[in-house]
Formats: structure tokens, sequence, C-alpha cells
């Protein structure tokens, strides 16, 4: 008597499942990678907003131009970058009081090739393009530079998206292939044996 056998069968069943739930997943992450870039997209063309001063609930305005008033500048920091012309180099990221409550605000004044180039900037209105920020979780990029510094290029969406819908897509079909080839390999094997008996 011909026998299927049932541990084997449950596990490829059980990975081929698990392959085609990663893969609607993808597809459900494009769907919603595709509404973030048309958000991003239709903040670039809204009118200026005051920075803000409080952690924002939901997603940050990231991308929308704005103004806001840096008091006092306090600690710094430099992180990788690139200028308007596409260098690489350092974006200098000065932590500001701003009177308000919260946690004040960052602001990327500008770049520099040396990560410990000589600046000077005593704060004041600023304005610039919101961008997302690790520490911070939004900082704004400033449109202009202090003297030792050139100005720091505008984020762009693809930085703030990393993997793009059409990318979510093609990891999608290669889940979808992967069970499908999974589930021919088995079907093979199993009817080799099922031959065999």
């Amino acid at each position: 008597m011909k026998r299927v056998p049932v541990v084997a069968t449950i596990v490829v069943g059980l990975a081929v499942a698990a392959m085609i739930a990663l893969g609607i997943w993808q597809l459900k992450r494009a769907e919603w990678k595709q509404r973030l870039v048309a958000q991003y997209e239709a903040a670039q063309k809204l009118p200026p907003i005051e920075f803000p001063t409080a952690p924002t609930k939901g997603e940050p305005p990231l991308f929308r131009w704005a103004t806001g008033f840096c008091m006092k500048p306090a600690a710094s920091r430099a992180i990788a970058g690139e200028n308007r012309q596409g260098e690489s180099g350092y974006s200098h990221i000065v932590q500001c009081s701003t009177g308000a409550e919260g946690p004040g605000m960052a602001v990327d004044i500008g770049w520099s090739k040396d990560p410990n180039a000589k600046w000077s900037w005593p704060g004041g209105p600023v304005t610039g393009v919101i961008a997302p920020d690790r520490l911070q979780r939004i900082r704004l990029v400033a449109a202009s530079s202090p003297p030792g510094l050139q100005p720091s290029a505008p984020p762009t969406i693809q930085s703030a998206v990393q993997t793009t819908p059409a990318g979510h897509r093609g990891y999608a079909f290669q889940w979808f292939a992967f069970a499908a080839v999974a589930l021919v390999i088995y079907g093979l094997a199993l009817r080799k044996r099922l031959r065999a008996e």
C-alpha cells in the first residue's frame, strides 16, 4: 500500500504556507509604502509650517518646508551626509532649545568634508525641510548654512522609504516563487517515492 509521508507533508505544507504569508505581507507593505510616498510627495508642495517643538503623534510631517527658532544652540554632532553637489562628507546637527516644552529642535545647519570643521552659529530663525532623524525622530535641514559650512543636501524620499513599493512587490514575487518551487520539488520527490513503493 502506498503511503504519503505525513510528517514531511506537514513540514512542507507549513513552509509553503509561511512563504505565501510572507508574500502577502510584502504586498501589503507595498501598498502602505505607495501611500507613504504619495504623502511625502504631496508634503513637498504644501506651504511651510512651524517646526514642531513637541513630539508628533502618528507620522511626522516629513519633507514639509518649515520654519523654527533656535533660541540657544547646545550640543552638536556630525553624521555622514552630502552637500547639494552630491559630495560625501559630514552634516552638522545642532541641538537647540526653543523656549517651549518638549525635546527642542534638531537642525542640520550645514555640511563639510571634515567632521571637526570650525563653524560658528548663534542660532536664530531657521527655514528648511523636515527630515527623519535617528536620535530625535525629525530634524530641520536648513536651506542656508553659517560661515565654514556649505548647505547640506535636502532629504530625499528614497532615503526615507529605503525599499520602494516596486521592491516590496519584487520580494512578494520571490516568496510566491519559492513556495511554487517547494511544491514542485516535493511533488516530484513524492511521485518518485510512491512509484518506488
